[in-house]
């Protein structure tokens, strides 16, 4: 009651009263600006002034950009829910959004400014949110949630890789999957908790019938197997070994998304569009299982998923 009060308390700009508000509003705006952006870039009617090539600006602003923003917006809503503690908002708040943008201009101009500029202001913005989540999580003794705060320093860290390996090899082909990789072992985990928990809340007030099965070991099994077949295509993107993996991972998370009982939700989009949006996780699996194989004188991985 207390951190609901001093919350309400504030006096400053809108903007900046909670951490979703500027992180979810320009993360929106930016991945839609930059989506014509890019298809003019790749046509050859526009060319940016970035050390990456065209095609690593693209990933990496839509990695660390925009889902960079996305996980922003997210942590710094929940992790006051977590540890019942005074949410980040005001000063501190438009500091992270200032590097979250200042980011955003760092890769654009890498090349006028330099790839070390670029990466250091950029590593800024992820490197900052780790700082702010952790501390806030580590005061409010919330051990258990310290985990999803380690998959997104596992990203800041993929990040500073992304800058490097794209400077010294040209393309940033590993520090990209690897990237794709930590962001869907995020969604796994926090899909994990916020899927089943909003369908069983509401099909507690409809007519008896099949709940979600609770997090479980199968559940943790399941998000480990998937990250391992993650790990290995971001090494070796090709291959039937590094294919079945992807493919064993895809077909326990259709498994687990049927045991959170969403066809129970068709009469309640907002509770179905959840259930929709994790079914992307396991067609993404099988996606990149295909995209490993070579058949039909096709080479999938050639497609870089």
């Amino acid at each position: 009651m207390a951190t609901m009060q001093k919350s309400r308390s504030y006096r400053g700009p809108a903007l900046f009263s909670h951490g979703f508000r500027p992180f979810f509003l320009f993360g929106a705006i930016y991945a839609g600006a930059i989506v014509p952006l890019w298809m003019a870039v790749f046509v050859g009617d526009v060319s940016l002034p970035t050390a990456f090539a065209s095609r690593d600006w693209h990933v990496h602003e839509m990695l660390f950009g925009y889902v960079g923003a996305v996980i922003a917006g997210f942590l710094l809503t929940a992790v006051p829910n977590w540890t019942g503690r005074l949410p980040i908002q005001g000063g501190p708040l438009a500091a992270l959004f200032g590097a979250w943008l200042a980011g955003r201009l760092a890769a654009t101009f890498s090349g006028i400014i330099g790839w070390q500029l670029a990466l250091a202001i950029d590593a800024a913005f992820l490197l900052s949110l780790v700082a702010a989540a952790a501390r806030e999580i580590i005061a409010g003794r919330k051990w258990g949630n310290l985990k999803v705060v380690g998959i997104v320093s596992l990203l800041a860290a993929t990040n500073i890789a992304f800058h490097i390996e794209a400077h010294f090899n040209g393309v940033a082909d590993y520090s990209a999957r690897a990237g794709v990789a930590l962001v869907v072992t995020l969604v796994c985990v926090i899909g994990g908790r916020i899927v089943p928990s909003f369908t069983r809340n509401w099909l507690s007030s409809q007519k008896p019938g099949r709940l979600p099965v609770p997090f479980n070991r199968f559940d943790a099994a399941t998000i480990i197997v998937g990250a391992c077949a993650m790990g290995a295509w971001a090494a070796v993107p090709s291959g039937r070994a590094v294919a079945g993996a992807l493919g064993i991972a895809g077909v326990l998370h259709v498994i687990r998304l049927v045991r959170w009982a969403g066809h129970r939700t068709i009469s309640d989009r907002l509770v179905l569009i959840l259930h929709v949006a994790y079914a992307f996780v396991p067609a993404g699996f099988f996606l990149a299982a295909l995209s490993s194989l070579k058949r039909d004188g096709i080479k999938f991985d050639s497609l870089n998923f």
